[in-house]
């Protein structure tokens, strides 16, 4: 091993690795990504982040981790994906100046479901300098996990916003581990179709894309059981289409079931695990009637493999929900056990009247027979039998360097002490009535981009 090229990081991780020791876990987040606000009456809220990270503080788990402030990705990184006209577009809006961008606004689908908001391209900078962050810290071999909660923005297009999203940080990291990897494996938890990152990958085999998802009538209306990919990249799109109410027996069954398969198949050097919220029982644009419990098995499924792991947020219109399953999820990521008392923290009088860590499902009706279940997950099956058996590409195992990830003086690494955490003062718009959110029935349509041919 060349110690001087892995770094001493890499070396700590080697060691606890060999000696059976827990997983180095790091942890991606700016304080001031609750600052952002969509606008009065949207459901997506930067809010919640700051929540989650509120609890994480409270049961203690930043003890367990490496923390680290994401750098503000740059307008020629985001370009590795999106399009040079869009990033200069975002880069340069604003709620100020929007009335002269008519033609760009209607180009690049910013509407009501992606608003033109103050601080936007920050936003974005934030959102997916934490992804592609934890990308470049698994390759180097410095981390085991990484977890940026504030990514997952898996709608946005190649040329085009969608569906709450702007920058796919989920593309740009999964082509950060591409660097490293042969094979990298993405897998959608969210209530909505990952169809943003499906699309940019549709005609590779070297990203498997999967994606558990509520399909028919719902926003972005993509996501059958027959898109599988095309040319190089056929049966590389996996899709389990779902209907309302499935539950923790029903989700973890097939999640176990096709997962297993998929990781026994395609054996993949990295994955990427977009862990939406929006389908837990509850959520205020959701219809599942998944708990916590459920939700979280499916990561502690995937981290049993033991293959470097990658976890983002996603959708989660519910706040208070939002905030106890990335602070639950996190502690899966460390093998630690959490009180289901919450603990007393900033929010605490979000999460009343039971202050309780985990759900309770409902009484709705799971329309996803096992019969159904069943049928499609043989249908899965059968499109892995007609993959090749871990297809093989030439990549280099070297890691070069990147500057803009590292440089130490300029944007270093920063440990966030919990007495500098959550200092400033929440935006006083994002006081609400959570019943007052708007319509759950986003009709945002779906268009057809350029694939990425890698």
């Amino acid at each position: 091993i060349n110690a001087e090229y892995m770094g001493i990081s890499a070396l700590l991780v080697l060691r606890s690795r060999m000696s059976g020791g827990k997983k180095v876990v790091a942890y991606f987040y700016d304080d001031e990504i609750g600052n952002f606000y969509y606008g009065s009456g949207h459901p997506m809220k930067p809010h919640r982040m700051r929540m989650a990270h509120n609890l994480i503080l409270a049961y203690g788990l930043y003890k367990k981790m490496e923390i680290y402030r994401p750098t503000l990705l740059s307008e020629e990184h985001m370009t590795r994906f999106h399009s040079d006209d869009y990033v200069h577009f975002l880069q340069h809006v604003s709620p100020d100046n929007n009335h002269e961008y008519s033609t760009e606004l209607n180009r690049y689908n910013m509407d009501v479901d992606c608003p033109v908001f103050d601080g936007l391209f920050k936003f974005c900078q934030m959102s997916s300098g934490g992804s592609v962050g934890g990308a470049y810290k698994l390759n180097r071999g410095s981390a085991d996990i990484a977890i940026n909660w504030s990514g997952g923005l898996h709608h946005a297009k190649k040329s085009e916003a969608s569906g709450f999203c702007y920058i796919n940080d989920i593309v740009l990291a999964i082509l950060e581990l591409l660097k490293y990897h042969a094979r990298v494996l993405y897998i959608d938890i969210d209530i909505h179709h990952g169809d943003g990152v499906e699309e940019a990958f549709y005609t590779t085999d070297r990203v498997m894309t999967v994606s558990f998802h509520k399909y028919g009538d719902y926003f972005p209306g993509t996501g059958g059981i027959n898109d599988v990919g095309v040319n190089r990249g056929r049966n590389y799109a996996i899709n389990f289409p779902l209907h309302d109410g499935i539950d923790d027996v029903s989700f973890e069954q097939i999640f176990r079931q096709v997962i297993g398969r998929v990781m026994d198949t395609y054996r993949p050097g990295a994955v990427v695990m977009q862990c939406g919220a929006d389908s837990l029982v509850g959520d205020r644009l959701g219809c599942f009637n998944v708990t916590l419990k459920g939700h979280g098995a499916c990561v502690d499924f995937v981290k049993q493999y033991n293959v470097p792991l990658l976890l983002v947020g996603g959708g989660g219109y519910t706040i208070r929900n939002v905030a106890r399953c990335w602070a639950y999820e996190t502690s899966i990521a460390l093998d630690s056990k959490l009180s289901d008392e919450l603990p007393y923290n900033n929010y605490y009088e979000y999460y009343g009247p039971d202050f309780q860590l985990h759900l309770t499902p409902s009484n709705m009706e799971n329309l996803n027979s096992q019969q159904y279940l069943e049928k499609t997950t043989g249908i899965v099956f059968d499109i892995l039998r007609q993959m090749p058996h871990a297809p093989s590409v030439q990549y280099s195992k070297q890691i070069p360097r990147d500057p803009e990830l590292e440089n130490p003086e300029e944007n270093p690494d920063i440990r966030i002490q919990p007495w500098e955490s959550d200092s400033l003062m929440e935006d006083e718009r994002e006081f609400y009535d959570e019943s007052d959110v708007a319509d759950p029935s986003s009709t945002a349509q779906y268009r057809q981009t350029m694939h990425m041919d890698l």
